[in-house]
């Protein structure tokens, strides 16, 4: 009879090795996605899922939209308002004035760490509300209006 190893709190035992990561690396900022905690420890979706709930139980990580978790540190400052209330932010950040070229979706996806399809929704947002214009493929988007302080709060 062959042995078979018990899956009963084998998500335990991955939630402590990613701890283990996360306390050994203080540069850490994102954990591993879903896929490779799968792949790395030879488990199903359910139980990694389960890992990652412990970690968010614990307060030592966070999901965030996309799919993927942010390491949650002690004392760390993290900004949670909507995506395009942060894009528009650099705008004043960067001294941007009415009619000068905005960064591209691509170059935001990187700078925010999110998808670039999550960028252009957020963009278009800001198309509605009268703070860009332009935008689409290939079409540079350029800065409408600079809002003021009430308009982002």
């Amino acid at each position: 009879m062959s042995q078979q190893a018990n899956p009963r709190g084998t998500f335990l035992k991955i939630a402590d090795t990613l701890k283990t990561w996360i306390e050994t690396d203080p540069d850490m900022t994102e954990l591993p996605s879903l896929a490779q905690v799968m792949s790395d420890h030879k488990v199903s979706r359910g139980v990694a899922l389960r890992a990652f709930a412990v970690l968010r139980q614990e307060g030592v990580a966070e999901p965030v939209p996309g799919g993927r978790w942010r390491v949650v540190r002690p004392g760390a400052r993290v900004d949670r308002r909507p995506l395009e209330q942060r894009i528009a932010d650099i705008i004043t950040a960067d001294g941007l004035e009415v009619g000068q070229p905005f960064p591209s979706a691509s170059a935001l996806a990187e700078r925010f760490g999110v998808s670039r399809p999550t960028v252009t929704r957020a963009l278009e947002k800001l198309e509605t509300a009268g703070v860009l214009a332009g935008g689409g493929q290939g079409r540079v988007r350029t800065v409408r209006a600079v809002p003021t302080r009430e308009e982002r709060s």
